[in-house]
Parts: structure tokens; C-alpha cells; sequence
């Protein structure tokens, strides 16, 4: 099914997904990789606060090419999701409502993600020229340090995405090998 959603989440919008579901989200939603996702975990587990409020935003595994002349950002595709998985639970607990990337999550982030109600979206990865069109927005906002890797806040249009793991735990990956 067809949806289109705004920034930020809520329980109620996630609640509404279901795997499967094509969505289209316009809004705010914030960028972290690897190293960023690392540094908040470990700034977290030192009683120190996050650099924006995880509270029902979505977070997009990201780290974009520089842009082009005229553009607001580089190519912006989705990278592998399990490599920030051991961090991840964390966020959750911490407001985090949806996550963008690629690939698995392990059963402990699908857990969480059944426990705190939120949603995993994929973007299509090899897409990430057209998926920057859908980014109006950009401006590094922490650990301007890590280069590509930086938090930036993004605002996007119409983004395309699809749920791959609903807030009851449903995984696509998992009904497709099922059904096949």
C-alpha cells in the first residue's frame, strides 16, 4: 500500500505501517553513519545528550558524496543497516522512531524496535543520485569533524521508502523468502 507521511513520527503514524508498505515521508529526518552513530552511543553512555532530540524523529544511514555545483547535496543511497545495529537499541529507548538504510537488522534491534514501537524503512540502494533529488535541504549539525560522515538535519519531499520492519515486528525480508 501507497502512504505519505510527515515528520516528525508518532506512535500512532508508526502503528499505521505495515511491512510492505510503500511511503512517502516529507520533513525533517537526520543523517548518521557509523562513526556518528558511535560517538553518540558512547557520549549516551557517559550521561551526555545527543546532538539533535531522538524523539520520534528518523534517522537515514547516510553518508553522501560532496555536491555538485547547484545541488544540495551529493549522491545520497543508503548504506548497510547492520553495522549500526549494536548502537541502535539505545536510540530506540531513547525516542528514535524510524531508521533508513539497507540490508538485515539483528533480532536484538527488531526487539527493540517491538518494545519502543518504532519502524525500519529501506531505501533502494544504487539510487542514490535520484534519491538526492527528494533532499530540498542539508546543513551539517554535529561532528563536523567526520567529513561524509557528519549528522546533518535533511528536508525531504515525498522520499521514497519502503517497510521493511513494522512495529509489530514483521520483517518483508522474511514474508518474501517465506512466499517464495
Amino acid at each position: 500500500m501507497e502512504k505519505y507521511i510527515n515528520t516528525p513520527l508518532t506512535t500512532e503514524k508508526v502503528k499505521d505501517l505495515q511491512a510492505g508498505d510503500y511511503v512517502f515521508i516529507t520533513g525533517t529526518i537526520y543523517t548518521a553513519r557509523d562513526a556518528a552513530h558511535k560517538r553518540i552511543y558512547e557520549t549516551m553512555i557517559e550521561g551526555g545528550g545527543t546532538p539533535f532530540d531522538l524523539t520520534n524523529n528518523i534517522v537515514y544511514y547516510l553518508g553522501p558524496t560532496p555536491e555538485r555545483e547547484g545541488q544540495v547535496i551529493g549522491s545520497a543511497g543508503p548504506t548497510t543497516s547492520s553495522r549500526m545495529d549494536k548502537y541502535t537499541p539505545l536510540l530506540l529507548d531513547n525516542g528514535l522512531k524510524g531508521m533508513i538504510g539497507k540490508g538485515k537488522r539483528s533480532r536484538e534491534v527488531i526487539d527493540s524496535m517491538i518494545e519502543n514501537q518504532a519502524v525500519y524503512f529501506a531505501a533502494v540502494g544504487g539510487a542514490g543520485a535520484l534519491l538526492s533529488k527528494k533532499i530540498k535541504a542539508s546543513k551539517v549539525i554535529a561532528y563536523d569533524d567526520l567529513g561524509t560522515e557528519a549528522i546533518r538535519q535533511l528536508y525531504v519531499e515525498e522520499f521514497p521508502v519502503i517497510v521493511v520492519i513494522d512495529s509489530k515486528g514483521n520483517n518483508l525480508y522474511e514474508i518474501v523468502m517465506q512466499s517464495s
